[in-house]
């Protein structure tokens, strides 16, 4: 007999497995992704008989946890993900990590051993909700079976509120097998804290006596969808604007306010922009190693406003003249109404000079290849297409030149994690089905999660994958190359046919070597309605956006 889980308002006998699936439901979740494990089977049972969740089966669980975060990136939901034991949990930790330096919600609902083993080191025991601590909100495991509405219903609230992140609860599989009556309270609701009016008169005080001011926008305002709000704020004030690392999409980059990135290689004249400031505003941001180039972008002689909805955040880089805390769109609803008569107007058409001289410049034949590749992939993009990435030097030509001129078209992470480009990208392609989504990733990075392109192949996930290919770390070379010249050891890679392995797992597989090639590749790609990989063959000398590996040694 099939069972289905309405929303529940009354009470029901489940066990305590249906419960947690029941409670899913309540929470209007449509989506979750897993490696099984005989550990949480009667949450399995349970979501066999449940057709409003759609679960996604894993190659291997790092796969299913950067697949869950990219989705969390894409629909503005909790990712939902399932795993058992230790082992299968130390698998996923990397996009646990992901989804804690990203700020993105996660649920993490892991089977553990059974009760009566727990502290004898039984089959794949690791005391989880210890494990997870550092690199969660909350990490919980649950012992009693009645009380799982009150822990559910907390690992919703803790993973959306205020800055966002993971939640790990784990179960012991007895635990999941007893029956007991249930009932759930309210859905959760975001809370949207406002700033009081004092500390907006602060703000509107304190700009009135700029001469240059400049933004730092973060995933803060991506989150609380404050983009639009946003971009009447600054136009409003005349306001430069700054994304912080791997948050592009906060304004639109064709915007006459954009004056770019700030990530790994930062031009020189875009930083510039943030050391001629005399006052920074940071919105949404933690202000990141990477945003504050090793936190040296900011000067004691510099105030800084820093509104995030986090109060643990504001302060633990650098000590505000004003810090606030509010939810991005509720303080940008309040700033729009500031007198303040902008006297910057100047500087900021300079500033965005500074940009268009630097993302803008023409391109040229002699180029490396990795230039034209971006410069395809915007004039054959959709607009509102979504990129995803790897980490590595290769993504360095697309945080340098590729414009991301709509929101929400851009899901990478800040936590630099390897072997995220793909399993992010099936996960933002199932969140926004109807836009195509391209992932990006070095060979390297590629080879940590490609299985997950069959993952992609049997739920019928029709996303691009571009394999930039030099059969090296390069990243690490580059650094090697730097700190110890022409002693190269470790970061070497043996050849790889890419588009082969595409092939053998039922997606489309292509290897180009040419630009024109690659024209060609991609429309197919886009119009194949499959998984596709594109392997591109580049130059490994060109280890960079501005360095070769002679010059590096020289």
């Amino acid at each position: 007999m099939e069972r289905t889980f309405e929303s529940m308002t009354g009470t029901k006998e489940l066990t305590a497995g249906e419960a947690v699936v029941a409670y899913l439901k309540h929470e209007q979740t449509t989506q979750a992704f897993c490696v099984p494990g005989e550990s949480y089977l009667p949450i399995l049972d349970a979501l066999h008989d449940e057709p409003s969740i759609d679960l996604i089966t894993n190659r291997h669980e790092g796969g299913a946890s950067f697949m869950a975060e990219g989705y969390a990136k894409g629909s503005g939901k909790p990712g939902v993900l399932l795993a058992t034991r230790g082992v299968g949990a130390a698998n996923l930790s990397i996009g646990v990590h992901t989804a804690m330096q990203d700020s993105t919600p996660m649920i993490v609902l892991l089977g553990q051993v059974h009760s009566k083993f727990r502290g004898r080191e039984g089959f794949q025991e690791v005391d989880l909700d210890q494990f997870f601590k550092p690199i969660t909100k909350w990490a919980t495991e649950v012992h009693d079976a009645e009380r799982i509405p009150e822990f559910m219903q907390r690992a919703f609230r803790i993973a959306q509120s205020g800055r966002p992140g993971p939640v790990v609860l784990s179960f012991p599989e007895d635990v999941l097998k007893e029956k007991h009556l249930y009932a759930f309270g309210p859905r959760f609701e975001r809370p949207a804290p406002r700033a009081n009016q004092s500390e907006i008169e602060a703000i509107e005080r304190c700009l009135q006596t700029a001469q240059r001011s400049v933004v730092i926008a973060g995933g803060g305002i991506k989150l609380a969808g404050a983009e639009e709000l946003f971009q009447d704020f600054v136009d409003q004030f005349e306001l430069p604007v700054l994304s912080a690392f791997r948050r592009h999409d906060v304004l639109a980059n064709n915007h006459h306010c954009y004056g770019g990135h700030l990530g790994l290689g930062t031009s020189p004249k875009l930083k510039q922009t943030v050391e001629e400031a005399d006052i920074v505003l940071a919105i949404g941001t933690r202000l990141s190693e990477v945003t504050t180039q090793d936190y040296s972008i900011l000067k004691p002689h510099q105030k800084l406003i820093h509104i995030d909805i986090a109060d643990d955040v504001i302060g633990k880089s650098y000590p505000p003249f004003i810090g606030v805390q509010a939810d991005a769109k509720k303080a940008l609803e309040d700033l729009v109404h500031m007198n303040v008569q902008p006297t910057w107007s100047e500087w900021r058409e300079s500033r965005r000079s500074a940009y268009k001289q630097t993302a803008l410049k023409p391109i040229e034949a002699s180029d490396p290849i990795n230039r034209h590749i971006i410069e395809r992939l915007q004039t054959i993009l959709p607009d509102d297409a979504i990129l995803t990435n790897d980490a590595g030097n290769f993504a360095g030509w697309m945080h340098s030149f590729y414009q991301f001129n709509e929101k929400r078209t851009y899901v990478g992470p800040t936590s630099g994690a390897m072997g995220y480009g793909v399993p992010a990208a099936v996960g933002a392609k199932i969140a926004c089905p109807e836009r195509a989504v391209v992932s990006l990733s070095g060979d390297g990075g590629f080879m940590m999660t490609m299985q997950e392109i069959e993952t992609a192949v049997r739920h019928q996930v029709p996303i691009t994958s571009l394999v930039f290919n030099n059969e090296m770390y390069g990243t690490i070379r580059m650094h090697q190359e730097i700190h110890y010249p022409e002693r190269v050891v470790g970061t070497d890679l043996g050849p790889i046919e890419f588009a082969e392995m595409a092939r053998s797992m039922g997606a489309l597989g292509i290897k180009v070597y040419d630009i024109a090639y690659f024209e060609h590749a991609l429309n197919e790609a886009l119009q194949a309605n499959r998984p596709s990989v594109i392997e591109i063959i580049t130059d490994p000398e060109q280890i960079s956006v501005t360095s070769t590996i002679e010059t590096l040694r020289q």
